[in-house]
């Protein structure tokens, strides 16, 4: 890949520049000798030949938009001469013929995982604080401020040392601009007190704006995802607070968890506020309850597990020119990796699945798969052109500045994390995976509501690529940040767990990368290998409130 240009499939009319190639410069690409006639920015694509009013823009071998005005060989391609078009599709996918890759490096590995009764491996130990409704996130904080700090599962904070400072410069009779221009030593504060469980990864607070107030079908969804959560193999169990009158039942928590598992026996402890004689009463006894059973949750201990035990959710935020050439693919590597091994891999955010269904209808294990993947494609692009959204709208600000200019390019690069393996399931939210190999989860684009949406399929650990940076955690899966580019890497180390921008350069290739990714994940798996999201207590929870969302 080294070199100025990738022109990423020998079909493709557009290159990308691995480099910004200054207007006037000749480069080649192929055998394609070609003028530069614009400043094209790194990440950013040049034409390869002339494209007229109208003409079809390829890249990756299929159509990622049209030109609006005529562009000249070695033109710049921009939001002011190219929109979102996307090459055509039909469910009559031929039989699919797979070359696995080779995964005798990793026939004798393991990791050690938390095994569960419903034969589901954990690779973390936690413990869920759930509000079924919006009315309780006020309880839910409370709980969280009584247990973090004591248990040791708090953020050490040099910002309360900081605003300590401050506070005492003020009370000597410093004004606002003394307090703006004080020198004070930036750092982590000392460590906070050892943490008491040590098999219990973490105590995790979810709030939320659901529960009451929408739809019956949203107070099921909500329910469902709460039940993802409930079965998924790295919690160890739950306190659920509820208010009592909210359209998310108890009972209706209890249908979704005996929808995954009807064998459930996980401890879930449930509290309705409207049963007490007061908030405090409520609290008082969910604390115990909660301690007493955090503390049978620590004699859970880690064990060998086969490598099939592993699901993987595939993610992308904060994408950039190079995430398509470089990370993604090497997800989509570790991924196929996996599958091969007998575990699970799941492709979500549909709206950047747009202009690619054609490659994974391909793919999918029988009709009645693609037929499901191309009805829920097409419903949810028709609630989104009801309210006069689409998907063309799906890039951010972000994406276009940094090369990806509409959403069949975003989604065209997007659609490699999920490797080249068959498709096995396709879920619509909030469903639970089952089947090993690659599943298609229907949800939105956005980040935080994509991941929320993984672990809640039962993802244990989430691979997550960005080309602008993302901190992005979540509070059951174990989310490994993987940069496109090594700038990102450098500026971002705080949030950036791995750098796949040797890709670009040239100095790895996709395979080595993503060999190299499995063996990371491995490492996250054994509980060896924290991630920065864990680290930094980075714990981001948002449902889908089925709707449209981009």
């Amino acid at each position: 890949m080294d070199g100025d240009l990738l022109r990423i499939h020998p079909s493709d009319n557009v290159a990308v520049a691995l480099r910004t190639l200054r207007r006037g410069r000749t480069v080649r690409v192929d055998s394609i000798r070609i003028l530069a006639e614009a400043t094209i920015p790194a990440k950013h694509k040049i034409a390869l030949a002339p494209l007229a009013e109208g003409d079809a823009a390829v890249m990756y071998g299929t159509v990622v938009g049209r030109a609006t005005a005529d562009i000249s060989q070695g033109g710049l391609l921009s939001t002011q001469n190219l929109v979102h078009d996307t090459a055509t599709y039909n469910v009559e996918g031929g039989p699919y013929v797979w070359d696995p890759p080779d995964v005798s490096r990793w026939l004798d590995k393991s990791f050690m995982g938390y095994h569960r009764s419903d034969g589901q491996v954990g690779t973390a130990n936690r413990w869920l604080v759930i509000p079924l409704v919006f009315c309780e996130n006020r309880n839910v904080d409370v709980l969280r401020s009584a247990f973090e700090e004591e248990l040791g599962y708090a953020v050490p904070s040099a910002y309360r040392d900081q605003v300590r400072a401050l506070r005492l410069l003020l009370e000597q009779g410093a004004s606002a601009d003394d307090l703006r221009q004080a020198r004070l030593e930036q750092g982590s504060s000392t460590t906070g007190p050892p943490r008491l469980l040590s098999n219990v990864d973490g105590i995790h607070f979810l709030t939320h704006e659901g529960g009451c107030g929408g739809t019956r079908q949203d107070a099921r969804a909500l329910c469902g995802l709460f039940a993802g959560y409930l079965c998924h193999p790295n919690v160890a169990g739950a306190t659920v607070l509820s208010l009592g009158c909210e359209n998310s039942q108890l009972d209706i928590l209890h249908e979704e968890i005996h929808c995954r598992n009807p064998t459930f026996d996980k401890p879930l402890l449930s509290f309705r506020q409207q049963d007490y004689p007061s908030a405090d009463t409520m609290l008082t006894h969910a604390v115990a309850a909660t301690f007493a059973s955090m503390v049978e949750a620590n004699q859970h201990e880690r064990y060998p597990a086969l490598l099939a035990n592993l699901t993987l959710g595939l993610e992308c935020g904060g994408s950039d020119g190079f995430s398509g050439i470089s990370a993604n693919p090497a997800i989509g590597q570790c991924a196929d990796l996996l599958v091969v091994l007998g575990g699970k891999a799941i492709l979500a955010e549909f709206p950047e699945l747009c202009g690619v269904e054609q490659w994974l209808i391909d793919r999918c294990r029988d009709p009645a798969c693609a037929e499901r993947f191309a009805k829920l494609m097409e419903s949810y692009s028709s609630m989104a052109a009801a309210v006069g959204s689409g998907f063309d709208m799906n890039p951010s600000p972000g994406n276009i500045r940094d090369g990806l200019l509409t959403d069949a390019m975003k989604s065209a690069g997007a659609a490699r994390k999920g490797g080249t393996s068959p498709v096995t399931d396709v879920l619509n939210y909030p469903e639970y995976a089952t089947q090993p190999g690659l599943n298609l989860l229907c949800t939105p684009g956005g980040d935080v509501e994509s991941t929320t949406a993984l672990a809640g399929a039962g993802a244990q650990i989430i691979l997550f690529s960005t080309g602008l940076g993302t901190p992005t955690g979540n509070p059951a899966a174990s989310v490994i940040k993987i940069s496109s580019n090594t700038p990102l890497a450098t500026r971002m180390p705080d949030i950036i767990d791995y750098d796949a921008g040797a890709i670009v350069t040239g100095a790895a290739t996709v395979d080595a990368v993503g060999a190299d990714l499995l063996d990371s994940v491995i490492r996250v798996a054994n509980g060896s290998l924290r991630t920065k999201a864990d680290l930094l207590r980075q714990y981001d929870f948002i449902p889908w409130k089925r709707g449209v969302s981009l």
